[in-house]
This record gives structure tokens, sequence and C-alpha cells, in this order.
């Protein structure tokens, strides 16, 4: 007689969770590898009680969003487009005139692309906080400094 043995899977529940906050520099940082890492950090894929379906990741500032690094010819050929769904409502900004304009859509745009596009993601969407300059309103958190490689 062979004794069968049964492992529980560990899910992760909402209120287990301990979340921290880190401050990201984006100054010199390359935009993709950047997003990548704030994404995964978001969902909480760098903690060990990682579940698929529940809000495991961190909150991330991210500073000096007008100072990001794009690389190739990306900051000549790279544009957004939208559409508001009314005729002629076509929208093509380029990366040029949104780091004039909004520097923080850029950053947003990229992590955005990199979350589940689903409730889960708008919710770890809004634990992404990024600001054009250096100084951040979140002081009173203790945020962390995250270096990326």
């Amino acid at each position: 007689m062979s004794k069968t043995l049964s492992f529980k899977t560990y899910s992760a529940k909402p209120a287990d969770v301990e979340r921290k906050w880190y401050v990201i520099d984006a100054e010199g940082q390359v935009l993709g590898r950047m997003a990548a890492e704030i994404a995964r950090v978001l969902r909480g894929k760098h903690k060990p009680q990682f579940t698929p379906h529940v809000d495991t990741g961190d909150f991330i500032v991210v500073t000096n969003a007008e100072k990001v690094a794009l690389s190739g010819k990306k900051s000549e050929l790279k544009t957004y487009f939208s559409h508001s769904h009314y005729p002629g409502g076509v929208r093509v900004d380029s990366v040029r005139d949104l780091l004039r304009k909004k520097p923080e859509k850029i950053i947003e745009h990229a992590v955005w692309g990199m979350l589940p596009h689903n409730n889960l993601g708008r919710q770890l969407f809004k634990k992404l906080k990024v600001y054009a300059g250096a100084q951040h309103p979140h002081e009173a958190q203790a945020p962390t400094e995250m270096k990326i490689h």
C-alpha cells in the first residue's frame, strides 16, 4: 500500500497582502525595461505569495518622467493613436509632443500595455503614481528607492 501525498495550492487572500511603497527615478531609464519592471512589481510577481487572480502587488511612485530615455529612433518616429469614436475623431500624438505636454502619459501607456486588461488590471493600475518632476506628495508613505538595472 502506497500512501498518497496531498498538497494544497496556496492562494493569497487580499487581507493578508502587505503592501510596500517604492519610488523609481526615471531619469536616464529606458522606457520599456522600466515599464516591464514596474508592471512586475504592481502585479506582485516579485513576492513568493503571488496569486494570479489577487492583487498582491505594491505601490510605485515614478519621478522625473520627463527625463525618460527612448532607445533607437523612437523619440522621432513613435506615435500614439486614439480615436474619439466620432467622425474625424482621429488623434495622433508623437512622443516628442507628449514629452513636452504630458510626460506622465508615456510611462502610464507603456505600463498599462503590460498589465492584464480586465478589472484586476484597472485595480493594479491605480497603484501607479507618475510625476513629471522630481517632487512627489507621497513622502508620508516612506517609499523605498528602487533601482532598475
